[in-house]
């Protein structure tokens, strides 16, 4: 193979894009041919390598629908959803890490009222989640908006399985009270494994990774003034917490779910005693 004639090739079809009006797609596309070029070269796929790849792609995009995204949990599973939250991350060290969105947000969390109960099935053990929304300087922050969704004790979100669970099982869309205060009732989430019925569960098998993630809540905070954050709560204790498949566990992200045996407690929340309790502050930056 001639350096000489794919070193060429590469500034042509970089050249192609230098009347591109917007500066940053100009960019962006410069550099990912640079990229896909300089990775063409170092590994010199066979012809069907590169079909097998256009294949995987095609699947991976046919895979998706209205509530699956194969193409986001391609990236997760790749890292690159976490590359892409850090190099956005946080200014302020006080702020919540954020961490990956992951390929069931594809539905609207229905609105709930503070307290209420997101486990509508109720064949898990009962918890409660509070906690507050702050600014970086500590100010409450009231009416932050929280979407919260999870998983069942079963390890399936409710687009997964229409027939057992009912929609908007396991999601919430809360707004923090004067004090930046939210609480919800649910179930203790669990370990469980990503989809592997499509092209990136091949990808796992062939390369012999796991599809476990750890025990999780995923939340989305948001407030006037200030960037939302993209984040999950962790239970501490999980299995995974060390090898998470889409690689999105953060130190500072891991919760403890204490059992809590407090008869009056329990029936403020409104919950059997004793139950779960975890408490998750979500503390923003100014935009």
């Amino acid at each position: 193979m001639s350096t000489e004639y794919t070193t060429d090739l590469t500034d042509e079809v970089v050249d192609s894009f230098r009347r591109t009006a917007d500066p940053r797609l100009r960019e962006l596309l410069t550099a990912l041919t640079r990229h896909l070029h300089a990775f063409v070269r170092e590994t010199e796929p066979t012809m069907q390598e590169w079909e097998r790849a256009i294949g995987f792609l095609t699947a991976t995009g046919q895979m998706c629908t209205d509530t699956r995204q194969e193409f986001i949990l391609l990236s997760d599973v790749l890292g690159v959803s976490m590359l892409v939250e850090t190099v956005n991350g946080h200014r302020d060290p006080g702020a919540t890490e954020s961490t990956v969105l992951g390929p069931f947000h594809m539905t609207q969390s229905p609105v709930r009222e503070l307290g209420a109960n997101i486990d509508l099935v109720g064949s898990g053990e009962p918890s409660v989640v509070s906690g507050r929304v702050l600014s970086a300087d500590g100010t409450p922050l009231p009416g932050a908006v929280l979407d919260v969704w999870q998983a069942d004790p079963e390890g399936f979100y409710d687009v997964q399985r229409p027939d057992i669970q009912p929609a908007g099982n396991g999601r919430g869309l809360f707004t923090a009270d004067v004090e930046g205060r939210f609480w919800f009732r649910t179930c203790v989430p669990s370990p469980y494994p990503i989809p592997t019925d499509g092209p990136v569960g091949e990808l796992l098998k062939a390369t012999d990774r796991h599809p476990y993630r750890p025990a999780h809540i995923h939340f989305i905070a948001s407030a006037a003034g200030h960037d939302p954050v993209t984040t999950h709560m962790f239970v501490a204790g999980s299995a995974y917490l060390d090898s998470d498949a889409v690689f999105a566990v953060k130190e500072s992200l891991i919760q403890d779910f204490a059992e809590t045996d407090d008869p009056s407690l329990a029936r403020k929340f409104g919950v059997p005693n004793p139950f779960r309790y975890a408490h998750f502050d979500l503390v923003l930056e100014a935009a």
